[in-house]
């Protein structure tokens, strides 16, 4: 028994550990497990809602192939980049709405799946300079970015995706069938069935809800005839990375959406980092910390910038593998090079991507409703955290209302230049960008409760 666990019962392994090899393996597969289906839904959702078609068998094997890059990266340290933890990289499910409303832009202008990624691509490998620069002083953008502003913008990308989840489980966007009751028993079942594992006892099967959902959905998906596997035979079985496959484009409209993300981005992987210190039994304060914190985020913007290059959606640090850690009581850094492998040869072979893109909308609904669902509830949770006096309530109250706001009623803005609308079009940009104004410019300050406030 290694040093750092006598010190810290409740794990079997610590941080600089090497557990046997089995224990290892089998602790790496259920961190698979929990990152599998997060790493590849934005990649589905992006390539359905802006019709990329046969590049998302690619795009899947890119996302799997640079999130195994990124893990090995955040876990190995290489240098002042990475937090040295087991800080799963995966893509980010936060851009999803600045990223369609980036194809879209492109879209508008006659563009295919080339133009459209192109451009995605090229704003993105922009954005993540400002992650990477964010992170040499994230001590002292608190002032003006705080728990009430993070959580404000993360509630407008859950409430904002909720509308893409829902479309999805009705038969996805301009369906013949959108609506019809084979649709919505075939998502209802799979949402059914998540909300029932999520509330097993046996944290195997907890971890795993989605994953298993998102399994019978597509297991009764095909016995109703609704996958066809024809199109695999003609799919490439094996791809390698290719730098900047589809050129690079950039467009100021699309990229501000973008570069307020990486903004709050930088914020909640700090956050992130914390909580996988704290299950990790490593420091919470102090110089090690902050250092930690510092190196994991500037690798979060490494690895987002490494992800454009090759023709994937930005990375950011996955929360729920922390329940991993603490299920198998492995903190251990080296099962992340596990991780990061298992990725790499999942990702090489673009056959995965095509069996998943097969996935009915209707079962990807089911689950993904959950997921957005979740992400808006994180929001209010961390806002949860701030004591609401009259300040606080009416920057949310503005934030909220505009975002909201242009989001139901996209109208609003179609006199004005299509760059105002481009920009503030976006509920997530709109709830930022007030948020944040108002946060810097209103007098006083934001308070958190305390533990005996909550009492």
């Amino acid at each position: 028994m290694s040093n750092n666990s006598e010190a810290n019962p409740d794990l079997l392994y610590g941080l600089n550990d090497k557990p046997p090899v089995p224990a290892a393996i089998l602790a790496a597969l259920q961190h698979l497990l929990a990152s599998f289906v997060g790493i590849i839904t934005p990649t589905l959702i992006i390539g359905g809602v802006l019709g990329l078609g046969s590049e998302i068998p690619y795009l899947i094997s890119m996302a799997l192939i640079v999130s195994g890059v990124g893990t090995f990266i955040q876990a190995k340290k290489i240098g002042p980049i990475g937090s040295g933890l087991v800080a799963l990289q995966g893509t980010s499910f936060a851009f999803l709405s600045s990223i369609l409303a980036a194809g879209f832009i492109a879209k508008g202008k006659g563009g295919g799946p080339e133009e459209i990624l192109s451009l995605i691509f090229g704003v993105c490998f922009l954005g993540a300079f400002i992650e990477i620069f964010l992170s040499q002083f994230l001590h002292k953008l608190k002032t003006f970015i705080n728990p009430l502003v993070t959580g404000i913008v993360i509630t407008a990308i859950g409430l904002s995706l909720i509308k893409v989840g829902i479309t999805d489980l009705g038969g996805g966007f301009k369906a013949a069938d959108f609506g019809s009751l084979t649709n919505l028993a075939l998502g209802g079942t799979v949402l059914l069935l998540i909300i029932i594992l999520n509330q097993s006892k046996n944290p195997y099967i907890r971890s795993g809800a989605i994953f298993f959902g998102l399994i019978v959905g597509f297991i009764a998906a095909m016995l109703m005839g609704k996958v066809d596997f024809s199109g695999l035979a003609k799919m490439d079985w094996f791809a390698l990375p290719v730098p900047f496959k589809y050129g690079f484009d950039f467009d100021f409209a699309a990229f501000l959406p973008v570069a307020l993300i990486y903004l709050i981005t930088a914020i909640e992987s700090s956050g992130d980092l914390t909580a996988t210190s704290m299950v990790s039994k490593e420091p919470i304060t102090g110089d090690l910390y902050r250092s930690r914190v510092k190196a994991g985020v500037f690798a979060d913007g490494i690895n987002s910038m490494i992800a454009a290059v090759f023709n994937t959606f930005p990375n950011t640090t996955f929360s729920q593998n922390n329940g991993v850690i603490q299920l198998t009581g492995i903190a251990s850094r080296y099962v992340a090079f596990y991780i990061a492998a298992f990725l790499i040869i999942l990702g090489l072979f673009p056959v995965i991507g095509g069996i998943f893109q097969q996935l009915p909308k209707p079962v990807l609904g089911g689950a993904t409703l959950v997921m957005f669902g979740t992400v808006a509830a994180a929001g209010i949770r961390i806002i949860a955290t701030v004591d609401l006096d009259r300040r606080s309530m009416l920057i949310m109250a503005v934030a909220f209302g505009l975002g909201l706001g242009v989001a139901a009623v996209p109208d609003l803005l179609k006199e004005m230049p299509k760059v105002i609308q481009n920009i503030f079009g976006s509920a997530v940009t709109m709830s930022g960008l007030a948020a944040i104004i108002l946060n810097t410019l209103m007098p006083g300050e934001i308070k958190l409760l305390t533990k005996e406030d909550n009492i």
